[in-house]
């Protein structure tokens, strides 16, 4: 018996050690008892939250004479956040449906009561994360009485700024093709990312590659085994950057050069901010990264006493800028105290915490006359607010503009393609898209292969494998097929499939071009082009076909990349 009491306070003890070295440990300040606290959650780094829980600390005592305590929660990526909040939040709902807290009808507007959600903010990532978070989201719940009912609520409360405080702070609502906040507010941007290359000028030097301008270099056969991409499926910013590239580069180049990325690539990881360093420490040549990963790990570098040995560049002509928001949590305990805190985020002294130098005595000053900026880390990011770039631009660390070099290319919404067929292509199969890609660059060297035999080794590393598309009358449309599209359809001239949906091809964009296509693709193969990507994408959305497909679409890439080097070994 008392053996087994020493076992259990042992046990006790192993797994008390790791819960109390960490508690607490995610505020801020060591505050009194019954200091008002706001808990956000966030994929934020140390160092802006450091930065931030600090200045809004002090400005919230200058403006409202009280103290305040940031309890910061990071549970890991945005995706992991969305998850988390997903869960959360249909948790409450449901909850509250049952103690009659949420009438039947409500609807997208329908504001949750205080304490609701244990969350007050969602504090960075992309808008289309926090875009994701503001739209209507249907719940099944239960009434008191046991009656289920659908309820349509969203995860985010609008801001309440007038109009013309929107208009003093942010100017135009855009830049580029992105918004800078929600036109309904349900998520308000704070800071500007673009989406570049983070490069390690010794290692290129080692390896005879110049620095990398576009993101197609990024496929230079002479960086194979050096390129350090992140996982689409496990980081959301860098989805959107593949999604830009497509965007910039169209659909036949922009999947080539992420197919040729990934034929060069040292390792795909599930955190985006590991490429950057790696590429500091020399273990990787070049990555894919967000500018203030990038801009940071240069400036580790510099300040160790390591030189200008890491860069960061944008690719000219294809910078995706995206605004990162933070948004009000629906139903979080202190909505009021969040509304404070949205509103710090967008005055100087806060836009100054991103991109001014740390502890500069000759930054602008601000309100209370002391120098602008943050207290001990360089952020390196870029600021939301115009006035920003227009009073303060010799202040700022990077003197780059980003309502400048933005690209006016919408990206094409192609994120779930890129996530499903990279995944395969490329992630899945890193290993063996590498050996094909590797194998293609020693033909091309060799001189053995004619021009004619290297294209048709490239057709076939480049190839998508066709989908079989079995759930039609599920496809938009369908039901309700135009007279244009049954004229067309029963027409004898018209009766294969094939030529069905290149009719369709030719078609005006319009409800009558996607009847057409979905009528033509009753049991038949559906090639993977821009033309039928909305369609290939609807397939997988039918229960059980994403990953019934998924297997299919690596069988077919493994098998041409093994074909590929047979083929060239075999010579």
């Amino acid at each position: 018996m008392q053996a087994r009491i020493i076992i259990a306070l042992l046990l006790g003890v192993i797994l008390g050690v790791p819960f109390a070295m960490t508690a607490g440990a995610r505020r801020d300040h060591n505050s009194a008892e019954g200091t008002p606290r706001l808990i956000v959650v966030t994929p934020h780094v140390p160092q802006i939250r450091s930065e931030f829980g600090r200045a809004f600390a002090a400005w919230h005592r200058a403006e409202y004479g009280e103290p305040i305590e940031l309890d910061w929660r990071t549970p890991g990526g945005t995706s992991e956040i969305r998850k988390q909040l997903d869960a959360i939040f249909q948790s409450a709902v449901k909850s509250l449906a049952e103690d009659g807290l949420i009438p039947r009808d409500a609807d997208d507007t329908f504001l949750l009561p205080p304490g609701s959600v244990e969350y007050d903010l969602f504090f960075g990532g992309g808008s289309f994360d926090h875009g994701q978070a503001a739209r209507p989201t249907t719940v099944s719940a239960t009434g008191p009485g046991g009656e289920a009912f659908t309820v349509r609520i969203r995860q985010t409360a609008p801001a309440d700024f007038t109009q013309d405080e929107l208009d003093t702070l942010f100017g135009p609502n855009s830049i580029g093709p992105q918004l800078l906040y929600d036109p309904e507010q349900r998520w308000i941007g704070t800071a500007l990312s673009s989406f570049g290359i983070v490069f390690n000028r010794d290692v290129l030097e080692r390896l005879g590659v110049p620095v990398p301008q576009t993101f197609r270099d990024l496929g230079n056969p002479d960086l194979i085994g050096w390129v350090a991409l992140a996982d689409p499926r496990q980081s959301g910013s860098i989805t959107t950057t593949f999604d830009s590239i497509l965007g910039n580069e169209g659909w036949e180049e922009g999947w080539k050069t992420l197919r040729a990325m990934s034929g060069a690539t040292r390792y795909f990881t599930n955190s985006s901010t590991k490429p950057p360093i790696d590429v500091s420490q020399g273990e990787a040549a070049a990555a894919l990264a967000i500018d203030f990963y990038g801009r940071g790990q240069a400036q580790v570098i510099a300040d160790s006493g390591g030189g200008d040995r890491v860069g960061y560049t944008d690719p000219a002509g294809s910078v995706y800028v995206d605004a990162d928001p933070i948004s009000l949590i629906n139903g979080g305990p202190q909505p009021d105290l969040a509304k404070r805190f949205i509103r710090f985020m967008l005055t100087e002294q806060a836009q100054a915490l991103w991109q001014f130098r740390a502890g500069d005595q000759s930054n602008p000053t601000g309100p209370d006359g002391q120098p602008m900026g943050p207290a001990e880390h360089e952020l390196r990011r870029m600021p939301v607010r115009r006035v920003m770039y227009e009073n303060h631009f010799e202040a700022l660390t990077d003197k780059v503009d980003p309502f400048e070099i933005v690209s006016d290319v919408q990206n094409p919404g192609w994120r779930t393609g890129v996530q499903v067929m990279m995944g395969c292509f490329g992630v899945d199969l890193a290993d063996e898209c590498r050996a094909a890609y590797t194998a293609i660059a020693k033909a091309a060297r060799s001189g053995e292969f004619a021009p004619a035999e290297i294209a048709a080794l490239e057709a076939k590393f480049y190839a998508f494998p066709e989908t079989d598309i079995q759930a039609t009358a599920n496809l938009p449309g369908f039901g309700a097929l135009s007279e244009r599209a049954s004229e067309i359809a029963a027409d004898p001239a018209h009766r294969w499939a094939p030529d069905l949906i290149e009719h369709a091809r030719a078609m005006p964009a319009g409800p009558a071009r996607e009847e057409l296509l979905a009528f033509a693709m009753r049991d038949h193969t559906l090639p993977f082009t821009e033309s039928t990507y909305r369609a290939v994408r609807n397939e997988w959305r039918q229960p059980g076909r994403e990953a019934r497909l998924k297997i299919e679409y690596t069988r077919f890439f493994r098998d041409n990349y093994r074909a590929i080097v047979r083929e060239v070994q075999s010579r």
